[in-house]
């Protein structure tokens, strides 16, 4: 083999590692991403960029209340009176085969993730009502929406009164009128969790911790 082959085939094996690494490192510790949506308005605001933290996937953790996190979109969105069942307010996943499940998670082609904050944690009964979240019967705190804001749910079509079950979580989105999320849709499984959300890394005017 000549020195140049060899050259090329050296070059090919940096390129091939360093990807490799890259999409392991992505996957397993972090990823920057932006906001492409305005379902957590104000605190997030579209075309910001965020990191994402990705250690909690990693080693099996659920997220705490209160922090930001993203998730796989569920199979199914929306139900009908006839389909919610608020004894397992559960979202819906389809399985995927091994090679699906790379492309998707490792590769992200042809994934969608929501972001939302959490709002409920395992074994915690939720209820909707009055425009506000109650956790236990008591109302939760929710100093980052803004004033004025209501929690509303579709009566029969929405998850409103439930025990959130167990290695799940319940999360919404903070523009509450504007968001499509587990009211919807249900509890979300912990290998459905990607990230929680780290820092806000662009613009440079709001650089920081997101809360």
């Amino acid at each position: 083999m000549s020195e140049k082959a060899k050259e090329i085939l050296e070059w090919i094996y940096c390129i091939v590692i360093a990807l490799v690494l890259a999409i392991l490192f992505r996957y397993f510790i972090g990823t920057p991403t932006i906001v492409k949506q305005v379902s957590m308005y104000p605190t997030l605001i579209q075309d910001e960029r965020l990191w994402l933290n990705r250690w909690g996937r990693t080693t099996h953790t659920l997220p705490k209340r209160g922090e930001i996190i993203t998730f796989e979109e569920p199979a199914k969105i929306t139900y009908t009176s006839l389909e919610i069942d608020q004894n397992n307010p559960v979202a819906q996943y389809n399985q995927k085969s091994a090679l699906q499940w790379f492309v998707q998670n490792f590769l992200e082609i042809g994934k969608r993730s929501y972001i939302k904050r959490v709002v409920a944690l395992p074994g915690e009964h939720v209820e909707i009502k009055e425009g506000k979240v109650y956790i236990n019967g008591e109302i939760l705190d929710e100093p980052y929406l803004q004033p004025g804001i209501v929690t509303d749910v579709k009566k029969g079509e929405n998850f409103d009164n439930f025990v959130v079950p167990e290695n799940h979580i319940f999360a919404i989105g903070d523009n509450r009128n504007h968001s499509t999320d587990c009211r919807a849709f249900g509890c979300i499984p912990l290998q459905s969790i990607e990230s929680t959300v780290a820092i806000r890394i662009w613009p440079l005017s709001r650089w920081g911790e997101v809360k």
